[in-house]
């Protein structure tokens, strides 16, 4: 079976509806996406750092009940794991608050076999953080030699909008690496300052990746390959937290990849209908995540998704 890789942050996510604690899941860009794929029983391993305390051992623990490898976790003593309040409008969509408290050495760890057409899924600042960035770019340079599929999330926060200039070099070169990069409308604003999908993905993005998608919350889905833009309708839904939707989006994505038996070099000619059948798990996933306060999909959904597809 293909392994999926996944390399970012763990964090525990507290969450508040109506300014009361409605409940603490834990949370990270990819690592929700991780977990969703463990739960439809796919070969998953997680890189990525969390505390020696008791938010760094539930986090552990809730990988372990959810099919993920923590063998490539790095576990700190010199430092606190990261805690994220989110505060959800009626809408379902957050605003977030973060506590860090990192050790000098970061991401002590292996990094885990790959094997050619093994699916590495990155994202989010983690990945361009200068702290981490030399260890990032030695891992994708690794991925990339022993012939991995990269999924690149831009997941590009408007907190850090006023670091996009100093970022930009490093977002170009994970471009570069990545064989489908994904992002949200927002996270394109941030980053080029417009949001105008088209206009970004011709300009800066298909020299470096010839695979785009863009979501934009509950609007269409674009996918922009072979020269072509192509739009999917999403389902209108009455979102209890959108916390886990791009997340879950990718999740699906990948899990499509899989289920229909895509590799890295299928992807310059691949059909329309086999897209149109990944962009549908995307989808899938991310409106069911969207259903509940998890960030993860249900385990409800995913056995129901692995019997029906």
């Amino acid at each position: 079976m293909r392994r999926i890789i996944g390399l970012g942050e763990t964090i525990m996510d507290i969450i508040f509806k109506n300014e009361a604690p409605t409940a603490a899941v834990p949370g990270g860009s990819v690592f929700n996406a991780i977990i969703s794929l463990g739960r439809m029983k796919q070969n998953v391993t997680m890189i990525s750092e969390t505390g020696n305390d008791h938010v760094g051992h539930a986090i552990l623990r809730f990988m372990k009940e959810n099919g993920v490898s923590t063998e490539n976790v790095n576990v700190f003593s010199d430092g606190r794991s990261a805690i994220s309040l989110a505060w959800l409008d009626n809408g379902g969509d957050a605003d977030y608050m973060f506590y860090k408290d990192y050790p000098n050495a970061r991401l002590e760890v292996e990094w885990p076999e790959i094997k050619n057409d093994d699916i590495v899924m990155i994202g989010s600042y983690f990945v361009l953080n200068p702290v981490l960035r030399p260890k990032v770019r030695e891992f994708l340079e690794y991925a990339r030699n022993n012939g991995a599929l990269i999924y690149y999330d831009l997941n590009f926060r408007k907190t850090h909008r006023a670091d996009a200039v100093r970022l930009y070099a490093d977002i170009l070169e994970n471009l570069d690496y990545a064989d489908i990069v994904r992002g949200s409308t927002e996270d394109i604003f941030n980053i080029f300052g417009y949001a105008d999908a088209e206009k970004v993905y011709k300009s800066a993005i298909e020299f470096h990746c010839k695979n785009m998608i863009c979501t934009d919350a509950g609007g269409d889905v674009k996918l922009f390959t072979n020269g072509k833009c192509r739009s999917f309708e999403t389902r209108k839904i009455d979102a209890v937290s959108t916390i886990g939707a791009g997340d879950n989006f990718n999740a699906g994505t990948v899990y499509g990849l899989v289920r229909h038996g895509v590799s890295r070099e299928d992807l310059a000619s691949l059909t329309d209908s086999r897209w149109d059948s990944i962009i549908k798990c995307g989808i899938d996933f991310a409106t069911d995540v969207c259903m509940s306060y998890s960030n993860s999909v249900s385990k409800e959904f995913a056995e129901t998704y692995m019997a029906g597809i």
